[in-house]
Parts: structure tokens; sequence; C-alpha cells
């Protein structure tokens, strides 16, 4: 399956072609913006235009390097994704078994055509970037340029070998090859060492209308959904049309969410045994889940307050729909989703 078309963003790609036109594109980007916004395949287009064997800016979709660049296989096209840690002791066989895991983990994304956030324990180590340099330092197999895609970037794990990792990643960004573009894209670039931000073009990527949303869904996902279905599918994804791709355990999240709710409104006692009930790690992929059907939720609340003319009540639920926001712009940190679930009962307790 190749992958799903790029939707929206018409001004911002009008704007990378341009630059890409007038040779001011730049050798390294950084991609920002929301979870499920659509960085990494706007990241995988912009490739694909740079690959393209047809004149114009605008990738033609029907060449061969096009055709090669929506199945995933295009040898100058290298997609770096969070993996698991690498378990080999030596240096070499750590990359050798980075290599490995994330060809299977592109390989799954080729057969589906899209793909879901990767799981919070993944990272990009210190084997991965050795990677990324050793790549980088090959020149084109088929194309005059290669271009390299470090998706999730803020998931380098600096900690490792005394920031080795983040230092030769640097060192990358601030000498590439002449014939090497790196895209990195993040949806909290604040975690990337500054020193890394400094050495790359920030391009932001923002939230689509519903309109595109609700195209995207009808088209690519489901063409018999209508009516609330459809309705609340566009209410989840909130512009991020990634976010629209129903992923499982999406009904377990709503009822957890709904769970959450009952308990921060039934007091201490309820809630605190909630929060309990949720792992400390390794779980943040239902915690992510369980906060995004939150926020849908008590945007759906917040309508019928709107609709009631309860000014009380709304003012309330901005402020819980705020409280939550702010726990998901902590996911790709080091929170422990216990103690973030327990915080966020104890404000909404308050506020919603």
């Amino acid at each position: 399956m190749t992958l799903k078309p790029v939707y929206g963003h018409e001004a911002l790609r009008e704007r990378l072609t341009r630059a890409l036109l007038d040779q001011r594109l730049p050798q390294a980007l950084l991609f920002t913006g929301p979870v499920g916004a659509g960085k990494q395949r706007l990241a995988l287009w912009l490739a694909q235009s740079v690959l393209c064997e047809d004149d114009a800016a605008e990738p033609c979709g029907h060449c061969g390097a096009c055709r090669l660049v929506l199945d995933l296989v295009h040898p100058d096209l290298h997609w770096f994704v969070p993996v698991a840690r690498p378990k080999a002791a030596e240096t070499a066989k750590q990359i050798d078994e980075v290599k490995t895991t994330i060809a299977e983990v592109v390989a799954e994304r080729r057969e589906t055509g899209h793909w879901e956030p990767s799981d919070g324990t993944a990272g990009h180590w210190l084997a991965s970037v050795r990677l990324l340099q050793r790549v980088a330092a090959v020149t084109p197999f088929r194309a005059r340029r290669k271009i390299l895609i470090v998706g999730d970037a803020e998931r380098l794990v600096v900690q490792e070998a005394n920031l080795e990792a983040a230092n030769a990643l640097l060192k990358l960004l601030e000498e590439p090859p002449a014939d090497t573009t790196i895209i990195l894209t993040a949806s909290e670039p604040q975690a990337l060492l500054p020193t890394i931000r400094s050495r790359v073009v920030p391009v932001r990527v923002g939230r689509l209308p519903d309109a595109t949303v609700r195209d995207f869904v009808t088209r690519e996902l489901d063409a018999r959904l209508s009516g609330k279905a459809l309705e609340h599918r566009v209410a989840v994804a909130d512009g991020r049309i990634g976010l629209a791709v129903p992923r499982p355990g999406d009904d377990r999240a709503v009822v957890r969410a709904r769970t959450l709710l009952e308990a921060a409104r039934g007091g201490a006692v309820r809630w605190s045994s909630l929060a309990l009930s949720q792992a400390p790690w390794g779980a943040r992929g239902d915690f992510a889940g369980t906060l995004d059907a939150l926020m849908t939720e008590l945007r759906a609340e917040l309508v019928q307050a709107a609709e009631a003319g309860d000014r009380a009540r709304l003012r309330a639920h901005l402020a819980a729909l705020g409280r939550v926001q702010a726990v998901q712009e902590t996911l790709g940190t080091n929170v422990n989703p216990q103690l973030a679930l327990a915080e966020l009962a104890r404000e909404l307790e308050r506020v919603a």
C-alpha cells in the first residue's frame, strides 16, 4: 500500500515549493506542530518533491522516483523513527540492531499507509545517530540528493553517553554533506537542545480546518461514515488529521476518559483510587489516548454549556480543557503517568 495523499497545508506547501524552485531550501529543517498535524507526512512530501524526476518542484506522483517514495522504498530516502533501546553490547551490533528495527517499523507503515504515534519508551539512541551519520556519508544511489527524515526528534535520548548522541547530531547539522537534506520533526521542539534548534530552520505545521479532516476521513478511511459518527471522528481529531485515523483501544480510551471525569467529580476518594490503578511507567500510549478522549468529552460538554448559555459552566470547561492540554504537552518528557493522572484528577475536581 502506498502512503495516503497529503491533505491541506496548501500555503505551507506553496512556500516550500517556491524555496525549492529558487534553490533556497535549507539543508536542515525542523517541522514543528501538534501531534497528528501531519509533520512526518509533509516531510515525506517534501522528500518526494526533491527526488521527483519531473522538472516541476511539486511531485508529479507518476515518475519512478515518486512511486518509490510513496512506497517508502526509494534508496535515497532514509526515515529514522524512534525505536526500543538496542540490547547489544557492542557499538557496531547496536547500530545493526537499530537499522533492522527501523526497517521493520517502516515496513509496517508501508503496509498500512499511515501510522500510530511511537511507543512512549522508544527513542533515538546513540546508535541511531551513529547510523544517521553513516547514511549521511554515503553518496546518493539514484538521485542527486538524499533525504534524511528524523521523526519525533524530541525523542533524542540526550542522557545517554554524556550527551554524545546530541553532540553527534549537532555535528551533522553543523556540516551536512552538500548532497544531503535533513528534516527533523517534533511536537515538542522545546525538548530539543537549544544548540540543535539553532542549527535548523523551523517550519510550523498547524492544525487543519474541520472540513479538510472530514474530507480525509470520508475519502481515505470510511466513505460510509456520516452523521454523528463522522462528526465525532472530526471532533476527536481537532484539526490534527493523524488523530482521525482509528487506533486500537480508541473505545477503551473513551471509557477511561468518562470514568476519569466521573471519578474527578466524585471527590478525592474516587479519583485517588483510579489514579493508583494507572500503570506508572510503560503505559504512555494508553495514557495519551485517554487524554485525547478526555479532550473530546470536555469539548462536547463545552458546546452544551454554550448552547445553554451557562457561563459559569462554560468557564469551568475552558479551564478543564486547559488543564488537560497542559498534561498532554508533558507526554514527550519523562513524566510518570500515574502521578500526572492524580494531579489532573485533583484539578478536574475543582473545575469540571
